[in-house]
Order: C-alpha cells, then sequence, then structure tokens
C-alpha cells in the first residue's frame, strides 16, 4: 500500500493533477440455473468428506473418511480420503472452511498415512475407519493407492511446506516396479498378502494415472520404464455413427473421469496421437446416445437421464453399469436401468451443455437428494421405483472436483504443478500439442 502512495505521488509531482484510472476490477461471475445447481451439489459433496473424516486424534484413523453413508460408517476406502484431500483446497477456496483448518486436517492426515501398515508403499483398498487397520480381507490395491497419493500431492501443492513434503515421502516410498508383471511389462491390478498377485490393468480404463505417477516416481530406484503405458489394449470403436474413442471394458463412465479429475489431458496428446481428453468426451456421448437408445427397454433412460457408470443399484452395488461400446464385441457391460447422477456430473468438463440438462433433471426426482446432495443413484424400472439409501464416496469425488475443475480449474491447476507428475507425464510422452510434433 505504501509503495502505491508514493507512486501516486509521484505521478502527481510529474503530471500535475491528471487522474490516474484505477483498474477496472473484473466482474462478478453470472452462474446460469445449471450451475447454480452444481455449486450446490459440489458444496454438498464437499461437506461429506469434512463431516464424514474421522477427527479423533486419539485414534489411529484420523482423516479416514468413509466408503459409503450413512450405512456401515465403520469402512473407510482410501480412494474416498484422496478425493477428500483434493477438496480441501476447493472447500478454502470457496470459503466453506478456513485455511488453517484445511492445513491442519491434510497433515494430520497424512501423519496417518506415514504410520499406517503398507507394501512396498501400497495401501490397503478398505480400512477401519477408526483404528486405521485392515478391513476384512482387503487387498492391496494399486489403484486405490494412486487415487489416495493424488489426492495427497494436490494438497502438497496447494498447501506447500510441510503437508508437500509428508505427500511426496509417501509418493517416493511407493515401489512401482514391484507391482509389476515384468513377463508382460503391465502392472496387475490387485495383491492379497498371502496369495499374491493377481489380474492385469492390460484393458484401457481408469488407470491412465498409474502410468504418469509410475514413471515419474521421486525415487528413481522405483520408477517404471515409460513403455508400461505403451502395453495396455487399445480398442477402437464407436457407437450410433458417433467419433470412434478407445473404449473401456463394461464402459462404465467413471473409467473415463477418474485420472481426469487430476491429471489436465486437455491440448495434450501421446506418440500415437490420442488425446485422451477427446477420447473421454466422445465416450461420454456414446453414453448418453446409449441412453437414449435404449428408452424402450430402459424408462429410465432417457436425453437427460444417462450417465452409467458402477454404482449401487435395486439389488445391491453393481460394477457392470456402462454402455455400448464395451469388451471386445459390446457386450461386457449390463444393465437394468440404474443411473447414478455422478455418471453425468462427473464428465461436466467433458460435454457442460449435456450435463446441464442432466442436472436440472436430477432436480425433479422426487427424494433423490439427502443430507450430501443427490443420492448414489435411481431407477424407476422396479415395480415400485427406487432410489438409494446410500451415498459412496468415490461418487461424491469425482462429482465434488470435476465440478470445480469446471468452475476453476482448481484441482488441475494444483495437482499438474507437480514436478514428478509433469516428468511422468514427459517420460510417457504425452506432451503438450504445440510441442508433440518436435518431440
Amino acid at each position: 500500500m505504501k509503495k502505491l502512495i508514493i507512486i501516486l505521488l509521484t505521478l502527481w509531482v510529474l503530471f500535475g493533477c491528471t487522474e490516474v484510472e484505477e483498474p477496472t476490477p473484473t466482474p462478478p461471475r453470472e452462474y446460469d440455473a445449471a450451475e447454480l445447481l452444481m455449486l450446490e451439489e459440489m458444496e454438498n459433496s464437499f461437506n461429506f468428506f469434512w463431516e464424514q473424516a474421522n477427527t479423533d486424534e486419539e485414534s489411529g484413523g484420523y482423516g479416514l473418511i468413509n466408503d459409503r453413508y450413512p450405512s456401515n460408517v465403520s469402512l473407510s476406502s482410501i480412494a474416498s480420503v484422496g478425493f477428500g484431500l483434493a477438496g480441501i483446497p476447493i472447500g478454502i477456496e470457496y470459503e466453506w472452511i478456513t485455511y488453517d483448518a484445511g492445513f491442519e486436517r491434510a497433515e494430520k492426515t497424512l501423519d496417518t498415512f506415514l504410520a499406517m501398515d503398507h507394501y512396498q508403499g501400497f495401501f490397503y483398498h478398505f480400512l477401519n475407519k477408526q483404528t486405521g487397520e485392515r478391513a476384512g480381507t482387503s487387498e492391496v490395491s494399486i489403484i486405490d493407492t494412486a487415487l489416495f497419493i493424488a489426492g495427497a500431492l494436490t494438497a502438497g501443492e496447494y498447501f506447500g511446506g510441510d503437508v508437500k513434503e509428508k505427500a511426496e515421502d509417501l509418493y517416493e516410498r511407493i515401489d512401482w516396479t514391484w507391482y509389476l508383471d515384468p513377463s508382460r511389462n503391465m502392472f496387475y491390478m490387485g495383491y492379497q498378502p498371502g496369495g499374491g498377485f493377481a489380474g492385469h490393468w492390460d484393458f484401457y480404463g481408469e488407470q491412465l494415472i498409474l502410468y504418469v505417477l509410475g514413471a515419474g516416481a521421486p525415487n528413481e530406484a522405483y520408477r517404471t520404464d515409460q513403455s508400461v503405458y505403451n502395453t495396455f489394449i487399445r480398442r477402437q470403436a464407436s457407437y450410433g455413427g458417433g467419433e470412434t474413442f478407445i473404449s473401456s471394458w463394461f464402459g462404465s463412465l467413471f473409467t473415463y473421469q477418474y485420472s481426469h479429475a487430476f491429471i489436465d489431458f486437455r491440448n495434450r496428446e501421446d506418440a500415437q496421437g490420442v488425446n485422451w481428453f477427446e477420447n473421454s468426451i466422445n465416450a461420454t456421448i456414446a453414453n448418453r446416445k446409449y441412453a437414449i437408445d435404449s428408452h424402450d427397454t430402459f424408462q429410465t433412460f432417457t436425453a437427460n437421464s444417462w450417465g452409467m457408470t458402477a454404482s449401487d443399484g435395486p439389488r445391491g452395488y453393481n460394477g457392470y453399469y456402462g454402455s455400448k461400446p464395451s469388451g471386445y464385441t459390446d457386450d461386457a457391460h449390463r444393465n437394468d436401468g440404474t443411473i447414478a447422477p455422478a455418471g453425468a456430473l462427473g464428465s461436466v468438463v467433458f460435454t457442460p451443455d449435456l450435463v446441464k440438462g442432466a442436472i436440472q433433471y436430477f432436480e425433479t426426482i422426487g427424494g433423490l437428494k439427502g443430507e450430501y446432495g443427490y443420492k448414489d443413484a435411481y431407477n424407476f424400472d422396479q415395480t415400485t421405483p427406487w432410489i438409494a439409501g446410500d451415498i459412496i464416496g468415490i461418487d461424491k469425488g469425482i462429482t465434488l472436483l470435476m465440478i470445480g475443475n469446471y468452475f476453476d480449474d482448481i484441482i488441475w491447476e494444483q495437482f499438474m504443478k507437480n514436478e514428478y507428475v509433469n516428468l511422468g507425464l514427459e517420460r510417457i510422452g504425452i506432451l503438450p500439442v504445440e510441442s508433440s510434433e518436435t518431440n
């Protein structure tokens, strides 16, 4: 302020009473009706992560967040914690919490994980929320560890200091080569202590973030070769006359979203010319088109009721919900009329106009909203219309982060600051379009 006063006095002396124009303030953003609903759902989603975290500092599970709510409140998923950590900057920037409160929550949550049991840096998928111990026979999960680490790195870049240091300490101790099948140069899908590794990430899905984090790992001894990125199957397919894209196994929308919540793939291509952001746009359009075309089979599916993705259904959780194209012959997906709001909302950065129509429709469904916004799913193809009783942490997480990216690029901006993330992208050859031809 003092410097500004000196400058103004100097100008007055040099130019007399000539008025100095002040910079025009940026006008506040105007939101349309659908965007106001998105803001509400973003805040409700944030509140779930903030309020359902364990804040008992005497427990072994400080910072752990429910896998689902309100049922099974003792179960936490590490992916849910990752989404919650990434959401803290959103809560601060929108003034739902204070900076100090967010800093404390992030740092103490990372302390919990630094003290927690792990295998070569990888964590169990599910944990007891109070103790931080393995829940049941949960596997040691590579993808859920990656989503947790992505959230930790996002918080680390936002806060800097001890939070950044602790997040990168957790990242540095992960031995990505341990989870690699050398015979196929491909990541395994799961690990059971005493049972060994099982499955492979052999088809396109939500795992893009694995290749980036693995190739850019801070510990060079634990860093995977960039060629691992080239080993999974890339099935080119299309639906209903739409654009061709690389499809996932069940055609579930979350597979085209999760890595994108953190990595800004816009205006980037790999060595084969694949733009993963455009790929997700095309997959989202195909999902909606399939819903429209399937209305005669499932009355729940319409032009504004779409977004088939893994979610709760009338008979429990179902990971098969999706659309064509799927599998090798477009028949791997299964549907019963269930729609999860997170399916569409998680694609808001890809097809905002289509999502606006969907969220305005969600508002018309009686009983769909609960304490933390939209419940997990609904289905009108049952004898009695069905609405989920629970919300699921990862569905709230993709909703929170993608709406945040839609409005402010907030998660992308923080995550993409990390030097190891950028190193990973560079090593596997996912480069800005303007430099892809010269590298």
